[in-house]
């Protein structure tokens, strides 16, 4: 069959309407052959993704192949429409929307990966691990800065941090080390549900203007209860010992405090970027990105001076082997910290918002939509989001939300943020965070180790909701310049 045939073949399925020419409203496909066969590629796709550990396929890879098919079937469908014109502005604006998160994201992790460098996390690692605390106060501890650093740090990076700890002080007490990587999961990802920058799905939320950066904050004491029960909860089941410590000492590297103020300084530009002048958030942040490449510029410049005073300082000392570290100090390169991002996960993101962005241009979410924040009320679809978001990565759970744009209050968009940032912890697969922590401590923190404690996160997840709900009451209700924000949308 030709491709004329075959195209002649598709106008007579019921549900496409080809004859519309000149239409400036899409083709309702979510009937027709064309669109039954573009949810079977993303299922796949993402059966791909959830199968990731098992068939060790990065999650990038299948997403990628499912974004170009689908769009090449909105493509075909609609040649000889006269409606091709449709199809190049949703696909532009769905990559413009991706294109803005990804630098923003890249900028994030950029500063993540020069403090890395900079040695501030092994630092403060071993600083956690020198403290001479019992397991049970290491518990707290490493649960309270998860739940602190994921706010500005990605969730991700701070979980790997926290166990690292973990794991140095617990040695071989599973005891310790499973609930206590239970914690640090729930924690960094309780954390990350208040702040624009803790997470994926509040970055879209916040860019989206859904939610302004100070309204944030009001998810904060919800998102305490949603770690705090489970944390309390899990503390009666921890052994009451005294951790080994170790007394290995690290030294930070030049200009790592100065990185951090800068990265704050960033977040900063970035939202009165977004607050005062009306632009979008991504350009402050690459403006950051310019404070980073200067000030990497100028340790390059004055790295012979400073290498210098240290080997004077070192003779003087009589430290033989800091002075031989001397010889193999690297200079600091801000594109080597570039290329270090995590390109999969930047990539997967791109997968998913041209998926999604597909599925809803043909039609799919708009029935979504209706089934679930009209016939059964966005409470319900809101609480169901984060349940969802256990099982599949709450990323194209929170786009798909995005991309329907149901009339709620500002309430429930506070809401659906807070639960879809917070059910992945239902679930050690629910989340970046626990996969990871999987791998880091293979055998030690499981998918079974985590479901023991899913009743005590249940009831942290359900706690967090009625707080928000009783907290923020005045909030549910829908406002005309929320309303006027939907119609826009």
């Amino acid at each position: 069959m030709d491709a004329r045939a075959f195209l002649g073949l598709i106008a007579l399925m019921p549900g496409v309407a080809i004859a519309a020419t000149g239409s400036t409203t899409p083709i309702d496909l979510t009937a027709a052959p064309a669109g039954i066969l573009a949810i079977i590629v993303f299922v796949i796709a993402y059966s791909c993704v959830i199968g990731e550990e098992a068939i060790h396929l990065p999650k990038s890879k299948p997403v990628l192949i499912a974004a170009g098919l689908i769009w090449l079937i909105i493509a075909w469908t609609y040649q000889g429409s006269g409606q091709e014109h449709l199809v190049e502005e949703a696909v532009r604006h769905n990559f413009l929307e991706f294109s803005e998160l990804m630098l923003f994201l890249l900028v994030a992790m950029t500063y993540i990966n020069a403090m890395e460098e900079r040695r501030l996390f092994e630092w403060l690692r071993e600083k956690l691990i020198a403290s001479g605390l019992s397991l049970k106060a290491l518990f707290w501890l490493t649960g309270l800065l998860s739940f602190f650093i994921s706010p500005i740090a990605d969730n991700l990076t701070t979980a790997l941090l926290m166990c690292a700890v973990v794991m140095a002080v617990g040695g071989n007490e599973p005891r310790f080390i499973g609930p206590a990587c239970v914690n640090i999961v729930v924690a960094a990802n309780a954390g990350g549900a208040f702040s624009p920058f803790g997470d994926i799905t509040t970055l879209m939320v916040w860019q989206k203007g859904v939610v302004e950066f100070h309204e944030f904050f009001t998810l904060f004491i919800p998102s305490a209860v949603n770690f705090l029960v489970p944390a309390l909860l899990m503390s009666f089941a921890l052994p009451d010992a005294q951790p080994q410590t170790g007394g290995q000492s690290v030294e930070l590297k030049r200009g790592a405090w100065r990185i951090v103020w800068l990265f704050l300084a960033t977040i900063a530009t970035a939202v009165c970027f977004h607050s005062v002048l009306h632009l979008p958030p991504v350009i402050g942040m690459m403006l950051g990105l310019g404070y980073l490449n200067m000030f990497g510029y100028y340790l390059v410049q004055t790295l012979p001076q400073s290498l210098d005073k240290k080997r004077r300082i070192y003779e003087q000392r009589g430290d033989i082997e800091a002075i031989q570290r001397l010889g193999s100090v690297v200079p600091f390169n801000v594109f080597s910290r570039v290329a270090r991002a995590e390109w999969d996960t930047l990539l997967f993101f791109y997968g998913v918002v041209l998926c999604v962005g597909g599925l809803g241009f043909m039609g799919y979410l708009s029935h979504v939509s209706e089934l679930l924040y009209i016939d059964f009320g966005p409470t319900f679809a809101n609480i169901a989001v984060g349940l969802l978001s256990a099982i599949v990565d709450n990323i194209p759970v929170m786009f798909a939300v995005l991309a329907m744009m149901p009339e709620m209050s500002h309430g429930q968009w506070l809401l659906v943020t807070l639960t879809a940032g917070v059910g992945g912890s239902l679930l050690s697969v629910g989340s970046a965070a626990g996969v990871a922590l999987m791998g880091q401590a293979r055998g030690k923190y499981t998918f079974f180790v985590h479901l023991k404690w899913t009743w005590a996160i249940a009831l942290g997840y359900a706690a967090s909701i009625l707080v928000h709900l009783w907290l923020n009451a005045d909030l549910f209700e829908i406002t005309v310049d929320t309303a006027h924000l939907i119609s826009n949308r």
